[in-house]
């Protein structure tokens, strides 16, 4: 780890400005609606499946997904102050490590579902290649990676890509299906990570955000000519891939 970057995780939440976790699981409620559409769709319908949540930080995904049952879930995270945080919520199976190291000590196809969410913008390219061939190792065959990371289609992926002292790169649906296919695995699906509509304020800015990415579309139609249907223009992107 460089020395940039374990200043910034040894002190992660204080130097963020602000606290990330909530005090108690209750905080955990404006991202419930999002995290449960996740588990929901992209999980595995198998409540025993082993999960690995790499960059877990306070854990609130761990937390929803033992609200939803599943309970062979680890968490992994680098910063000691995040892992506190998720000591101080009762959340259980969660621990600070190096993540590539994490995933070095666990035997092969020993995963169904790996998850890095906000994960991998943290890596340059040249490390970022070791990671994956370490996640592909560890995952069962037919195994899931499920990503989150800075969309460069977006056109606020600046906001994202340089929030935080230690991200390196952003990706877009086409560069990190080429990373991911020429690595081995054998598909992947990319989705838009915007608002899910679970209440009325929410409803609305689901429908203003259809909007917008309609007039996304008819700007990129107009300089390109393609109508970019399968464009991605939410800040982070998420991926699914497949062993």
């Amino acid at each position: 780890m460089s020395d940039l970057r374990a200043r910034i995780y040894r002190h992660y939440v204080h130097a963020s400005g602000g606290a990330l976790a909530p005090a108690t699981p209750a905080g955990f409620a404006p991202r419930a609606s999002s995290l449960r559409r996740l588990i929901k769709k992209h999980f595995p319908a198998d409540r025993t499946v082993s999960v690995l949540d790499l960059g877990c930080g306070h854990g609130a995904l761990a937390y929803f997904l033992g609200q939803a049952g599943y309970r062979n879930v680890l968490g992994v995270d680098a910063s000691p102050e995040q892992v506190a945080a998720a000591g101080r919520l009762g959340i259980a199976g969660i621990q600070e490590g190096d993540l590539l190291e994490t995933l070095r000590n666990l035997g092969s196809h020993s995963q169904d579902v790996i998850v890095a969410f906000d994960v991998i913008e943290h890596f340059s390219k040249d490390e970022l290649l070791p990671f994956v061939d370490e996640v592909l190792r560890v995952l069962k065959p037919g195994g899931r990676w499920i990503i989150h990371a800075p969309n460069g289609e977006s056109p606020f992926v600046g906001a994202i890509r340089y929030g935080d002292m230690t991200h390196e790169q952003a990706f877009t649906r086409v560069s990190l299906a080429q990373l991911l296919l020429a690595s081995g695995f054998s598909r992947i699906e990319c989705h838009e990570s915007g608002p899910v509509p679970a209440g009325l304020k929410s409803a609305v800015r689901w429908l203003l955000w259809r909007g917008i990415h309609l007039l996304l579309r008819l700007w990129n139609a107009a300089e390109t000519g393609d109508t970019g249907r399968d464009a991605i223009y939410t800040r982070n992107l998420l991926a699914i891939a497949y062993r």
